[in-house]
């Protein structure tokens, strides 16, 4: 077979805001790949199906140490064309980082993402893997069980009236605040925190990303563009748990509102990605007088304990719809760049997921 374009996305310039597709980010068909011969070396060839945009992309973009252009990657999901790899053959659905590229010869040696072969729950599509049931739901999973210590807490209430004496039982959860709540790792936190008995307040950017808060279980849903973010923490608190994001002026809201020994989950900042200008923080004072505790976290660092788990438990909630999950397509590796902008700027309804390849 002779020699095939390897369509591929480059890193090309550190944007000064949001990136800008064909200037930050450019599709390049200058490569040619010979499916039959490149040298494997012990490696995998990889045909790419699908992959991820994600947040955390923006915060790769920055100065390097190497002066040439960069192949942009990310999780996806791929199938083997070639293996000299023990526990790899041809036509396995494999699930790690790849590089955007039509093809490609992952790493042996990423940890904790590097590629996997995997068989996909029944009934559940393949680039489910890069949301809800990859990297995105594992940051929510692992995050949640090791950090939230969420209570649901029950009450008994008697009441004597007209020498009736009347007893019931009340289950009142804690109160979460999950910001980014139509996002695939906010999303999965509010069935998680609904799933242990919680009143969930959750906040998104459009009204249709409310409404898609609410079908998975949000006691309270808000567009944090068009109604304060404080009112409705003043309203709906005080938190025991907040899950954090976006970072920013939402968080120093939730600080403002923490009750006594809450628990803030910092996951992520996309408030802050792409601003050059730091956020005046008011609140700070109060972490220490509500003793309000912290806890910053990367997936990989919960990955050894979790893991197994997850693939146990959250697949397969999955396939059956017992969890619910949306995804934003991009058809087309040409398409990658705005796909990756479309996530910084928040423009996505659902997982946003780079659709390369059929099989």
């Amino acid at each position: 077979m002779a020699p095939i374009t390897n369509g591929r996305t480059l890193f090309n310039e550190i944007p000064s805001g949001f990136p800008e597709p064909g200037k930050t980010t450019v599709y390049d068909t200058s490569q040619t790949i010979d499916l039959e011969n490149v040298p494997l070396n012990g490696g995998v060839l990889v045909k790419t199906l699908v992959l991820s945009a994600d947040p955390y992309m923006r915060v790769q973009m920055r100065p390097a140490d190497i002066e040439s252009y960069m192949v942009i990657f990310s999780l996806g999901v791929g199938k083997v064309i070639r293996s000299e790899r023990e526990g790899f053959k041809a036509g396995d659905y494999v699930y790690g980082l790849l590089d955007h590229a039509e093809y490609s010869i992952p790493s042996p040696d990423v940890p904790i993402f590097g590629i996997i072969v995997f068989k996909p729950e029944p009934g559940l599509r393949y680039s489910a893997y890069i949301g809800a049931g990859g990297m995105p739901g594992q940051t929510s999973y692992y995050g949640w069980k090791e950090y939230a210590n969420a209570k649901a807490v029950c009450y008994l209430l008697s009441h004597v009236f007209l020498d009736l004496s009347l007893s019931a039982v009340f289950l009142q959860g804690e109160t979460v605040f999950v910001s980014g709540g139509a996002g695939p790792v906010g999303s999965l936190v509010i069935q998680l925190a609904k799933q242990d008995g919680l009143k969930v307040i959750a906040s998104a950017g459009s009204d249709e990303k409310v409404q898609f808060c609410k079908d998975v279980g949000a006691d309270v849903a808000f567009n944090y563009k068009t109604t304060s973010t404080l009112d409705i923490l003043r309203k709906e608190g005080p938190l025991n748990i907040y899950w954090d994001n976006v970072g920013g002026t939402t968080l120093d809201a939730a600080i403002e509102n923490a009750a006594n020994h809450a628990r803030f989950v910092e996951c992520g900042a996309i408030s802050q990605y792409n601003s050059k200008d730091g956020v005046k923080m008011k609140n700070l004072d109060q972490i220490y007088a509500r003793r309000i505790t912290l806890y910053g976290f990367l997936v990989s660092d919960l990955a050894p304990k979790w893991q197994e788990e997850f693939y146990k438990v959250i697949p397969k909630k999955l396939a059956s719809g017992e969890f619910k999950f949306t995804e934003d397509v991009t058809n087309g590796l040409e398409n990658s760049g705005q796909a990756i902008r479309d996530v910084q700027t928040g423009t996505n309804t659902g997982k946003k997921v780079i659709v390369v390849a059929q099989e």
